[in-house]
């Protein structure tokens, strides 16, 4: 079972939801075939709403600049070339129909071509002499209109458009909805899509002025007490947390100290990786930004205060990455090309400072062992020497 439609805040928005059983994707064995297309050929289940008389068909990826009323004025079926060959079925018009629905399910069976496996892939098949038709101009006294058209390419504006002169300058109809076709993972809704690309911020900002963020918001608050906790505890237990590491026998003790260099460095490349894991995905990029900088702050304090790492060549990434959104988000770009040249530039700036960290902290960690820091004989009382001579 598929919910067809919103399935939560049904009685304040006044959202009906219809739930269909999915349908079976005959495609799912091509060497193309993408698993998270799978139930996408759903979306013909739209042309069995009899109940209406136009329908809009919408991606969560769609971003809406301003009205769009007059798509329901289209013909049965509507939808936007971003490419030049194909349209996408990311928005699209359609008069629902109970006989198109029952042909598209035959097609199915019967193994219409489709490229890719996908609602797209089939629906370009099914609609193939589209491109063919004349494009959608709304009558200005509200006609509906017949037939299939070509909807502006203003109606589905692929976001990639905008990074290039950092300004939408569509001349083909009015500039109302925004789509984002590219990497799953840079999807708007994701916190770390922002500053990467500046409309992932224009998203939220929808989604902060309707649905909000209540329900990740518990769990935000949770993390930024337990790392703010983490950096209180490693930085009072210091030496208490050190003396742990203070006796060692002769055993094995190169094994030790190449495992120990293992578990230093590993600690380190943790504490900037981790936190993508625990954040909530879909919190505002502000929030997110703001907890990934406190918690790989947070973990980055662990290997100092516990492994004696020195502190600034552990957090060179950090101000590194804090760095690089600042220029990502700057706002005064003349196009995105400037844009894109003073990231990579900073970035090639950046990159000798955290090779020589790196070279710091391995440099260091020899330090400790060579002195016998860390693993002092078992019985010897010269650990406060050894460490008052390195700090």
């Amino acid at each position: 079972m598929r919910y067809f439609g919103i399935t939560n805040r049904e009685a304040e928005d006044g959202a009906k939801v219809v739930r269909v059983e999915n349908l079976d994707n005959p495609y799912r064995k091509q060497t193309n075939f993408n698993s998270r297309f799978k139930l996408t050929l759903n979306k013909l289940y739209a042309w069995a709403l009899s109940d209406y008389d136009r329908v809009v068909m919408l991606d969560a990826d769609n971003l809406f600049l301003k009205k769009t009323d007059e798509l329901f004025q289209c013909g049965r079926f509507c939808a936007v070339f971003i490419n030049p060959c194909i349209f996408h079925t990311g928005l699209f018009v359609l008069q629902p129909s109970v006989e198109v629905f029952k042909d598209m399910v035959h097609e199915l069976q019967v193994g219409r071509e489709n490229r890719d496996g996908a609602d797209q892939g089939f629906l370009v098949s099914y609609f193939s002499d589209l491109l063919d038709q004349p494009l959608f101009r709304p009558p200005s006294n509200g006609s509906v209109l017949s037939g299939h058209l070509r909807l502006p390419l203003g109606y589905q504006m692929d976001a990639s458009y905008f990074y290039l002169k950092l300004r939408w300058n569509i001349p083909c109809g009015p500039n109302s909805v925004i789509t984002f076709p590219g990497a799953v993972w840079l999807k708007p809704w994701y916190w770390w899509s922002w500053p990467v690309l500046p409309l992932g911020l224009s998203w939220h900002e929808q989604r902060r002025a309707t649905l909000g963020y209540s329900a990740e918001m518990p769990l935000v608050i949770i993390q930024a007490v337990f790392y703010l906790g983490i950096i209180v505890v490693t930085r009072l237990a210091r030496p208490t947390i050190t003396k742990l590491c203070y006796r060692r026998s002769d055993r094995n003790l190169t094994t030790i100290q190449a495992g120990f260099k293992f578990i230093a460095l590993l600690s380190v490349v943790a504490a900037y990786v981790f936190p993508f894991f625990t954040i909530p995905h879909t919190i505002h990029p502000l929030i997110g930004w703001f907890l990934y900088l406190m918690a790989s702050f947070a973990l980055s304090s662990i290997p100092i205060n516990t492994l004696l790492l020195p502190t600034l060549p552990v957090l060179t990434p950090w101000f590194g990455i804090f760095g690089t959104l600042l220029v990502m988000a700057f706002p005064w770009y003349p196009d995105g090309v400037v844009r894109a040249l003073s990231v990579f530039g900073y970035a090639f700036c950046c990159a000798p400072f955290v090779w020589v960290a790196f070279l710091k902290i391995t440099s260091h960690l020899q330090v400790l062992i060579e002195k016998e820091v860390l693993f002092p004989r078992l019985g010897e009382s010269g650990t406060t020497s050894g460490f008052s001579k390195l700090y």
